[in-house]
């Protein structure tokens, strides 16, 4: 069973299934630029945890939203959406940049396998449910409109607030939000979840005047419509925990009457040369940075996967080169197995290899399984192939693309690959020698790498 640190209970904890399916909720972008790699690496932990469940034959339901209205600069409760900033900026329609760059956002995740959810609500189109799940708050007496027609929720009435964070409200200074204290709040500390406004991109409401839903809001109607009121996972960036998980929680829970999240799980910031990735610091790296660079856009799905996800990553080139060298040994070495006679998977390795992504995500424990099975010399070829392609429903790293694109091995010439990988392994380098000069007669050439062999065909 997958055990996965809880933030909000701050220990690992078992993931079983709600009525025989795991729920789970991730928020999504906020469609006003392009996604860079860290903002990646956080979509890719959602991916995994389905990807491990499912190796177990759990089912998994998934929802993640598309933010595009209502996301404020700076996070704050005051000032401009994100997005009409950036489409005046660009002197473009509002919802022609959020469906740029949500095209955009879909375009690096299919180039990373980082499957999509099975549902993907935007903003724009559920007002309603925001509307819905606002008037019921104020009839529940955990929010009140104020006269201008804005609606805030009242923090005091969610006396939990603060399990997540550690931010409880007896702690809050007023202001703690980037702001002066807003005099319409009855409490420093309640938020937003309507914005009375006369701009464009607004909608009516129910209780008077036009405007736009508060950021928090969204994710609490999406995932209790499209996931129910009980959710078993909710995943998301480590500065996601405070203000916007717990103003979530706070709205979730309060219109339920109960607990709707079980598990909360976030990933760690990625730091890219020893520094923060920022626009001020110019050093934001792109997936089309790494593509650019001649780099398999799979080589930074391995190079996350070389790290645990709730460890700060410090990223760089040289990382990222080493991961495309060792992604291309992989799948040379696939291809070079798949001529090998058939042998059943290696189930021992499978099995530790599954265990450790069980455990809290320990992926580098799995690699380092890989590598241990890739140099085992006990293991025939035919077996390692299968292995690594099973495996690969984890990994996502295309470990077969190389199959049937080099030329065929010669008859024997497997065999004697083999003999040879032992050989080395052993130390007789006067029998890999001659085996290699075998090899080379055959039309088959050898090379010695730190990784280990590789071959080619009539090159």
């Amino acid at each position: 069973m997958l055990r996965i640190y809880d933030t909000r209970t701050r220990k690992a904890e078992t993931i079983s299934p709600t009525s025989g399916v795991v729920r789970m909720y991730s928020c999504g972008p906020t469609v006003y630029r392009f996604a860079h790699v860290g903002n990646l690496r956080t979509y890719l932990l959602s991916d995994l945890l389905r990807r491990v469940l499912e190796a177990r034959r759990t089912r998994v339901r998934t929802c993640q939203n598309i933010t595009d209205v209502g996301h404020l600069v700076d996070d704050a409760e005051t000032g401009e959406d994100k997005i009409l900033l950036q489409a005046r900026a660009e002197g473009r329609s509002t919802l022609d940049v959020a469906r740029f760059y949500e095209d955009a956002f879909r375009r690096d995740c299919a180039a990373l396998n980082v499957r999509p959810a099975d549902v993907t609500p935007r903003a724009t189109e559920t007002i309603d449910l925001m509307i819905e799940l606002i008037v019921k708050l104020m009839e529940k007496g955990h929010a009140y409109a104020v006269p201008d027609g804005s609606v805030f929720f009242a923090a005091e009435t969610f006396p939990t607030y603060g399990e997540i964070s550690g931010n409880r409200l007896d702690a809050l200074k007023p202001g703690h939000r980037g702001e002066g204290v807003d005099p319409r709040k009855r409490f420093h500390a309640d938020w937003a979840l309507w914005k009375q406004s006369g701009r464009d991109f607004t909608w009516e409401t129910p209780w008077g005047g036009t405007g736009f839903p508060g950021w928090h809001i969204e994710c609490s109607a999406m995932s209790m419509r499209f996931l129910g009121e009980h959710i078993d996972l909710h995943t998301g960036g480590i500065d996601l925990r405070f203000p916007h998980h717990e103003d979530e929680r706070a709205q979730s829970d309060a219109a339920a009457g109960h607990e709707v999240v079980r598990h909360w799980v976030h990933g760690e910031h990625l730091l890219f040369d020893g520094r923060k990735m920022a626009k001020s610091t110019g050093n934001v790296v792109l997936l089309q940075d790494v593509t650019d660079a001649g780099l398999d856009p799979l080589a930074l799905r391995l190079a996350f996967l070389e790290q645990r996800y709730r460890q700060q990553v410090n990223l760089s080139w040289d990382i990222l080169r080493a991961a495309d060298r060792t992604l291309r040994r992989w799948r040379a070495r696939v291809a070079e197995w798949a001529e090998s006679p058939s042998a059943p998977m290696s189930a021992g390795h499978a099995t530790r290899v599954l265990e450790s992504f069980e455990d809290d995500l320990d992926t580098p424990a799995g690699l380092r399984v890989l590598r241990e099975l890739e140099r085992d010399p006990a293991v025939p070829p035919g077996a390692k192939f299968e292995t690594f392609l099973h495996l690969d429903h984890l990994l996502g790293l295309d470990l077969s693309s190389e199959i049937g694109k080099a030329p065929a091995l010669p008859p024997g010439a497997a065999e004697l690959l083999g003999r040879r990988a032992r050989a080395r392994e052993a130390r007789d380098w006067a029998a890999a020698d001659r085996l290699r000069d075998e090899l080379s007669r055959m039309g088959v050439k050898v090379a010695d790498t730190p990784g280990g062999q590789t071959w080619a065909v009539g090159r």
